[in-house]
C-alpha cells in the first residue's frame, strides 16, 4: 500500500464525518460537510500539518498510536480500523494485546453525555479518551505523555489524583487497581506496553511490588467521592464505572445529585472549563 492510498482513506473518512457528530460547532461557511483538517486534528490530538503531509503522501508511516488516534476521531468501524492499520504498514492489533478501540457506539454515548464528566480507560486503566467536562473536573490530560495517562502508574509513582481519600479508601483503591491490572495481565500476557508498566512499577514502588506479590483480589468500584478543585472548591460526586465486556473498556462517569451545591458547582466548572479550552 502507498502513502497515496493511505492519504486519500483518511480524506474519504474525514469528508464523511459532520462536525455536529464529532461534537465540534459548524461554525461559518464550510466548502464541504465533512471535518476540516484543523477540527481533525484538534480530535486526534495530532498536529494539522501532518494530516496534510499524510493526506498528500509527503509523509509515511505513522506509528500505532498516531492510528489508533485517527481511529477513534474518525469513528472508524472495526474493519475500517484494521485496514487503516495496513495502510500504515502495520499489523493490527491482536487478541493479545490490551485493546484501545472506542467503538462508535460507545462514541455516540459519550456524545450524549456531554454535560457529564467521563473519562474512558482501557483493561489497564490507561486513560483513552476524557471529554471536555471530565478535563475540567479531573485537569486537563491533554499533555500527558506515556505512562502519565495511566491510573495505576499516577496513584503510585505519579501525582495521583484529585480525589480526596482517607488513609482506608487509599489502602481500599489501591489493592483495587492493582488487582485488576494483575487481572489484566493474564488476559493480555504478551502485550509489551502493559509489561513495561508493571515492571517500572514494581521497580519503582515498593508499596505496589508488595501488592502485587501479596496476590490480593478486589475490584475497582464506583463510591460517592469528594474531588478538590482547585476553582470550585471541593464536589461531592457519585462515581460509576461502567464496563464494556467486549473492549474491555471502563467509562468512570461523576454526576451530581440534582438540586445540589455539588451540581451547581458542577454546572459552573463546565463554563469554566468551556471558556479555558477556548481561550
Amino acid at each position: 500500500m502507498t502513502a497515496t492510498e493511505l492519504g486519500q482513506a483518511l480524506r474519504r473518512w474525514r469528508d464523511r464525518v459532520s462536525p455536529e457528530s464529532a461534537g465540534l460547532p459548524a461554525g461559518g461557511h464550510r466548502r464541504a460537510a465533512g471535518l476540516r483538517r484543523e477540527e481533525l486534528a484538534l480530535l486526534a490530538g495530532i498536529s494539522a500539518d501532518y494530516i496534510t503531509r499524510l493526506e498528500q503522501g509527503r509523509s509515511t508511516n505513522p506509528s500505532a498510536q498516531v492510528v489508533e488516534a485517527f481511529a477513534r476521531a474518525l469513528r472508524l468501524s472495526a474493519d475500517e480500523r484494521a485496514f487503516l492499520f495496513r495502510l500504515a504498514g502495520l499489523v493490527p492489533p491482536g487478541p493479545e494485546t490490551v485493546p484501545a478501540y472506542i467503538t462508535p457506539s460507545v462514541q455516540r454515548l459519550l456524545d450524549r453525555l456531554v454535560n457529564t464528566p467521563v473519562g474512558v480507560y482501557d483493561a489497564a486503566w490507561t486513560l483513552m479518551l476524557a471529554n471536555p467536562m471530565y478535563a475540567a473536573l479531573m485537569g486537563d490530560p491533554s499533555g500527558w505523555r506515556g505512562f502519565e495517562r495511566n491510573g495505576v502508574w499516577r496513584n503510585f509513582l505519579g501525582p495521583g489524583s484529585r480525589v480526596r481519600h482517607t488513609t482506608k479508601e487509599r489502602a481500599d483503591f489501591r489493592t483495587a487497581i492493582v488487582s485488576e491490572l494483575r487481572a489484566a495481565a493474564v488476559r493480555y500476557p504478551a502485550d509489551p506496553q502493559l509489561r513495561r508498566l508493571i515492571t517500572e512499577l514494581r521497580t519503582n514502588s515498593a508499596r505496589f511490588a508488595e501488592l502485587w506479590e501479596s496476590g490480593a483480589v478486589a475490584r475497582n468500584e464506583g463510591s460517592r467521592k469528594i474531588v478538590d478543585h482547585p476553582q470550585v472548591g471541593a464536589l461531592i460526586l457519585d462515581c460509576d464505572i461502567l464496563n464494556v465486556s467486549g473492549n474491555d473498556l471502563h467509562l468512570m462517569i461523576y454526576t451530581a445529585e440534582p438540586g445540589t451545591e455539588d451540581a451547581e458547582k458542577l454546572t459552573l466548572l463546565g463554563v469554566l472549563g468551556t471558556q479555558s479550552l477556548v481561550g
